[in-house]
């Protein structure tokens, strides 16, 4: 049996234990944290726009699994905000566990606290990784999963510092390349500026530090727009922003908040004392970052060089997935690129030709496209997300963007992959 090992536990990481399991790899999920999802822990938008379709397609390539955890903690399904359509919105209180009996059910090890600082390279192949302990883990093949933000020192170089977030670098230490360590010369993303890196796009506000009017209007339908006093708008955080697709002139003229469990607030940050002179807001306060009103996280500093397959250039076993894979935004498209990452991991141990999805189907085309767009210096300075701004308009005129979810599980039957994630190699 081919031993997967996958570094990072976030959607990424969880996409490709699912796929590596059925597949009928043994799979180790090191997770330097105490809990899975990373960013999905307070993120909890789906389906929107072109993920409605990127979602269909995953099933019917047979990945469910993690959209069903989704919709079996969803808050609110099928609802519209500026810019986006269909949206399902899950609990960022109820995803984690959910997610963890999934991976329970697959017999995935999954092992905590397991922060990998160093890797052991032999003939172009990862032999094994070691962790903050010292243990080295071996594998036959390797996925990392483990995002493009942290640790401390970059969010004070390249943001405002270290808000607090989800990632809780000071607590469980902070990301580690793996492909960089393995030597690999990785890819650094751009602001429309062309500074580096990319602000994370949202805070999370303490739900009950709202007015009751706020609450009531968030648990009745998911969604409260409240317009902000002119003098206070702050539209030039607008181009900070990671989630590029909800750069747009409403989410700066207004508070814009979804009903995540916590209030998810679309901004990348926002000072308290402005944020408190908005009606309503008088007692606001931030769960995520804590210092959510002085900056966030810094994202895509470490993207690894890849092929359409996932497959990272440069050494024989290693696959990315998620943000390691590019310039791709969303819990979406990490678990999509999580999914053929870990598929194709265990067909690289098994000697089995990889599979390259076809530029026919959303996911494949995103997968190559963006690869494409990484190459040149334009590209570095955008951000790719099925959800809006540059590549969902690109789905919308190259016909990709589809909400008929019959059309979609035919149109991927079409293709002669129905199903392939389901099945034993």
């Amino acid at each position: 049996m081919a031993k997967v090992v996958i570094i990072g536990g976030g959607w990424a990481g969880a996409g490709a234990a699912v796929t590596a399991a059925k597949a009928g790899a043994d799979v180790v999920l090191l997770e330097r944290t105490d809990m899975l999802l990373g960013t999905g822990l307070v993120g909890g938008i789906m389906r929107n726009n072109g993920r409605f379709t990127a979602t269909e397609e995953a099933i019917a390539l047979g990945a469910p699994e993690l959209f069903d955890a989704v919709d079996a903690t969803a808050r609110h399904k099928n609802i519209e905000f500026p810019g986006h359509k269909h949206a399902t919105l899950y609990d960022v209180a109820k995803i984690e566990p959910a997610v963890r009996q999934t991976l329970d059910k697959l017999a995935v090890n999954v092992r905590f606290e397991s922060l990998v600082n160093g890797v052991k390279v032999e003939n172009n192949k990862i032999v094994s990784v070691t962790l903050k302990s010292g243990e080295e883990i071996d594998g036959d093949v390797f996925v990392e999963a483990t995002g493009s933000a942290g640790p401390m020192g970059n969010c004070a170089k390249y943001g405002n510092g270290c808000a607090m977030c989800i990632l809780r670098c000071p607590t469980f230490g902070g990301r580690v390349s793996i492909a960089a360590k393995a030597g690999i010369q990785e890819i650094v993303g751009k602001k429309g500026d062309g500074s580096i890196g990319a602000m994370s796009g949202s805070c999370k506000l303490h739900k009950e530090s709202l007015a009751h009017s706020i609450i009531e209007e968030l648990d009745k339908t998911g969604l409260a727009v409240i317009p902000i006093p002119a003098e206070l708008q702050k539209s030039d955080s607008l181009g900070v922003k990671a989630c590029q697709q909800y750069a747009l002139k409403e989410f700066a003229e207004n508070i814009i908040l979804l009903d995540t469990g916590h209030a998810k607030l679309m901004s990348p940050y926002y000072p308290i004392d402005k944020l408190r002179q908005i009606p309503g807001f008088e007692d606001a306060r931030f769960e995520d970052p804590y210092s959510g009103g002085i900056g966030n996280s810094v994202r895509y500093l470490a993207l690894s060089p890849r092929d359409n397959t996932l497959k990272v250039e440069g050494l024989d076993n290693l696959f990315c997935a998620g943000e390691k894979a590019g310039l791709l935004v969303g819990h979406t498209e990490a678990i999509v690129t999580g999914s053929l990452a870990g598929h194709n991991a265990v067909r690289k141990a098994e000697e089995q030709d990889l599979i390259e999805l076809p530029r026919s189907l959303a996911i494949g085309d995103a997968i190559a496209y963006v690869n494409e767009q990484m190459k040149t210096e334009e590209g570095l300075g955008k951000k790719f997300t099925f959800s809006g701004s540059v590549y969902f308009e690109r789905m919308k005129s190259e016909g990709l963007y589809n909400t008929d979810v019959v059309a979609v599980h035919k149109k991927v039957a079409s293709t002669g992959l129905a199903g392939v994630f389901e099945k034993k190699i």
